[in-house]
């Protein structure tokens, strides 16, 4: 069972920025992809960034430019960095990976509302 323990969300102003963290229980190399999604009440899941195992990356078109997504092989870790908030990026926020063997697993989400 592959568990992965998402961080570092909370209550920031407009214009502010967090980083997320997103620790996987096995390696990275046994991803093909990883990824954050989001959830915001009353919206659909919606994925917000992704990295393939071959470094492909791949953004929501709002995130693009203000959100940056990056990975830590040594620390089984892959984060979200959140920039120029807006209310608009209020949601629950969740890490995802697809494993070389074909499962999909998620986090248990980190909430991120961005208010003044």
């Amino acid at each position: 069972q592959v568990q992965l323990v998402e961080s570092g969300g909370g209550l920031v102003q407009p214009g502010g920025s967090l980083r997320l963290s997103c620790i996987s229980s096995i390696s990275v190399f046994d991803m093909a992809i990883m990824g954050w999604y989001r959830q915001a009440p009353g919206n659909q899941r919606e994925l917000v960034a992704s990295i393939s195992r071959d470094d492909k990356l791949k953004y929501l078109d709002s995130a693009k430019g203000r959100f940056t997504i990056s990975r830590d092989n040594a620390k089984k870790t892959v984060y979200l960095d959140l920039n120029s908030l807006t209310p608009e990026d209020t949601a629950v926020y969740y890490c995802y990976a697809h494993v070389l063997w074909g499962k999909d697993y998620w986090g248990k989400g980190t909430l991120v509302t961005v208010s003044s």
